[in-house]
């Protein structure tokens, strides 16, 4: 007989765990993905039973599922849930949680994976309680901690909690969760590098002019103004999941697909992105705001705080010296959509004569995350019939609906929680990687937030965003680029 095996997610009356968490662990149980013997008990101030909390999570689960489904496996699944009330904050506040541990697993333990679902100030109360009662001291099975972001607001906030993290917890059992990093496109970023000879032999700056990574949001706030007007842009969306995707496409290949060769050869890329002086930053980040934010519940009606940024990078090391990384990202914007882009060089010589006035469109590669998953590569084709030779940009494409007709793709929380339970952290990210992207965005975030930094630029809800931004990329003779299709 295998361990009991639990998961225990801190937060679990809250907004993560209704939408993202239980209906990809029921997606999972729905494919027999899990173990059989694992139970999930919420932990959370409200005080509920286990039948209002099934209710409860089954009327968001239904919604959000739809296809997937189905009344009978999802009352079998109900079943594996439970809830105990409990406050890590107060003394004693996580004594019901092991009296219901001690039940459910009996007297030899368990496996343990502990989900801080909660706010991130809850972190290190919640952790310092795992300690003080013993939950997270290895007896029967592993423990392991999985933790959202934020991870601190800044480079200090950030090692302060790694080292209460670490106090209690070895480095192997702590998952810090990126969801962008379980996305299959993002993935696919690395497959399309690794397991295909064509392009990185042109993987460099003697072929690669630019490259833009964008994840633009179509939504606003949405009610989490309190939130979003502490932290902004920069903080939600720059620091963790831009980041990530950028050491996704400059990273070397590591020797072999695992957590330390992977997450080894990315913190080597964030240590070539040069920390940029104060008079640096200032010149290399620009702010936007939706209108209307600072009318949204829980901001500050004089608010500065950006909703959309422009950041200019670079990547100092031998292949991608001299090629400019340009990261976007803004709420309120005209579409949702998740993409990177590889602009070409032209070529040195151009023997076919071009109509006055116009330019060759170079190769584009776009690799694109959501909602147009897939990749485009636009290169010049010849006009036929036409007199002499007339050029015109042309598309190879690859969707994985077309090619996938019959496998939907899994959400996020899907993959990185069975990764969590089988012990696999090659997509979660290390402590020194997450100190070093402070690094890099605190001098950035500072130059937004100077008093006399230029207020952000106001633009339009369902805009292409501030214009702003595109002079950002026009004093280089540069423009924001998509061949996704939103």
């Amino acid at each position: 007989m295998p361990a009991p095996l639990t998961i225990v997610i801190f937060g679990a009356s809250g907004d993560l765990t209704s939408r993202k968490l239980v209906p990809a662990l029921y997606n999972l149980f729905h494919r027999r993905r899990l173990p059989p013997e694992m139970r999930v008990v919420g932990v959370a101030r409200s005080p509920l039973t286990d039948d209002a909390f099934r209710d409860r999570l089954a009327a968001t689960a239904r919604e959000r599922l739809k296809q997937e489904w189905q009344p009978e496996r999802w009352d079998e699944f109900a079943r594996r849930l439970a809830y105990v009330p409990g406050d890590a904050t107060q003394p004693g506040g996580l004594e019901k949680l092991l009296a219901w541990l001690r039940q459910a697993e009996g007297p030899d333990g368990g496996r343990r994976l502990f989900y801080l679902a909660v706010t991130p100030e809850l972190y290190a109360p919640i952790v310092n309680a795992l300690a003080e009662t013993g939950l997270s001291r290895e007896q029967g099975g592993w423990r392991r901690l999985v933790i959202e972001k934020p991870f601190g607001r800044d480079l200090a906030s950030a090692r302060a909690l790694n080292r209460t993290l670490t106090a209690h917890f070895h480095e192997d059992q702590l998952y810090r969760i990126d969801h962008y990093l379980g996305k299959e496109t993002v993935q696919n970023i690395l497959v399309f590098r690794f397991a295909n000879l064509l392009f990185e032999p042109v993987w460099n700056s003697n072929y690669i002019d630019h490259v833009q990574i964008r994840v633009d949001e179509a939504v606003t706030v949405e009610g989490r103004g309190g939130y979003y007007d502490k932290h902004g842009v920069l903080r939600d969306m720059f620091q963790n999941h831009l980041l990530q995707l950028m050491t996704l496409v400059a990273m070397e290949a590591p020797a072999r697909f695992a957590a330390d060769p992977l997450r080894n050869e990315k913190v080597k890329v964030l240590d070539a992105v040069p920390v940029l002086t104060a008079a640096e930053a200032c010149r290399q980040v620009f702010c936007g705001q939706y209108a209307g934010y600072r009318s949204e519940p829980g901001v500050d009606p004089r608010s500065r705080t950006p909703t959309f940024a422009a950041v200019r990078l670079q990547v100092d090391n031998w292949r991608w010296r001299g090629v400019p990384f340009y990261l976007r990202s803004g709420k309120g914007l005209a579409a949702r959509s998740s993409e990177v882009i590889i602009q070409f060089r032209c070529p040195p010589h151009l023997m076919f004569p071009l109509p006055p006035g116009t330019t060759l469109q170079c190769n584009r590669l776009s690799l694109c995350i959501q909602p147009d998953e897939g990749i485009h590569l636009n290169f010049q084709s010849k006009v036929p019939g036409e007199e002499g030779v007339k050029l015109c940009p042309a598309d190879l494409e690859f969707h994985y609906k077309d090619a996938y007709p019959d496998l939907p793709i899994p959400e996020a929380y899907e993959r990185l929680l069975l990764d969590a339970i089988q012990g696999d952290a090659a997509l979660f990210m290390r402590s020194d990687e997450i100190e070093r992207a402070w690094e890099i965005m605190d001098p950035l975030i500072a130059a937004s937030e100077r008093p006399d930094a230029p207020a952000p630029e106001i633009y339009a809800v369902g805009s292409a965003g501030p214009a702003g931004a595109d002079a950002f990329l026009a004093r280089e003779g540069r423009a924001w680029l998509s061949l996704c299709h939103h």
